[in-house]
């Protein structure tokens, strides 16, 4: 597509609340190298100055301005509007995942609630303070996240089945990964994987890692590995026999 092609486009943006609400029509003039947060921008500049859009660093770094742009869950602030079909209007929904607070704002409180769940780091005792750069490396990954919760809204276990109660999502599955994998740490999370987080829900579609604005390897590097730790701790049935054995009184 040529650039300059369109003078305007129209964005389809929803409005409403928790009560429901419907999509409006705002048309936009396109400016080279606009964003779709840009947009949202000028729709509250000049149209509606009510609009409710959630938003900080516009740099990709502070997760705030996640929202469905025709479907797919994308930060707003590094989605082009000269990479998306500019002939037909552009949908803007809220996340899905997300009780709705006003437009494309939504209620994400209840991942602050999963989180608190999470031991934090146990360094072991008396551990020398030395790591492989290997290691750093490994978790580093982790440390990359940006809280969008893009991978949390994409996620079928939340956003389809609603197991809001059961699972903890892929989030919490990253965070887990980067206590559980750090080389220094004392700490088992593999009970809190297995009975409150509910990792055993995930069935590594992969979609997770695929939102990822991060480009973390969260089914990979994170949910496959944490996996097999909650099978080894519960499931091996070698390690349940030497537990038998060690957990038996003595003669």
């Amino acid at each position: 597509m040529a650039e300059g092609s369109f003078a305007e486009v129209t964005l389809r943006v929803f409005r409403g609340d928790k009560d429901g609400g419907a999509p409006a029509d705002y048309s936009v003039p396109l400016v080279p190298g606009m964003v779709v947060l840009d947009a949202l921008h000028w729709i509250q500049a000049h149209q509606a100055p009510d609009l409710a859009v959630r938003w900080n660093c516009k740099a990709g770094k502070c997760g705030s301005c996640s929202a469905e742009v025709n479907g797919r869950p994308r930060l707003t602030c590094k989605t082009r509007m000269d990479s998306l079909p500019l002939d037909q209007p552009i949908d803007i929904f809220p996340m899905k995942s997300f009780p709705v607070i006003k437009d494309l704002v939504t209620d994400v409180s209840w991942n602050f609630k999963v989180n608190r769940k999470i031991p934090p780091f146990q360094p072991r005792p008396g551990v020398a303070w030395k790591m492989d750069q290997r290691d750093v490396d490994r978790i580093q990954e982790f440390r990359k996240c940006i809280e969008c919760f893009l991978c949390q809204n994409i996620c079928h276990v939340l956003r389809d089945h609603d197991k809001q109660e059961q699972f903890g999502g892929p989030r919490f599955f990253v965070r887990t990964a980067s206590l559980e994998m750090h080389p220094l740490d004392g700490a088992s999370r593999a009970r809190l994987l297995k009975d409150e987080l509910g990792i055993g829900l995930c069935n590594i579609t992969k979609c997770c890692t695929e939102v990822c604005p991060e480009d973390i390897h969260i089914t990979d590097n994170a949910i496959i590995p944490l996996k097999e730790r909650v099978v080894d701790e519960f499931y091996d049935p070698l390690l349940m026999l030497v537990r038998k054995i060690r957990s038996a009184p003595k003669s």
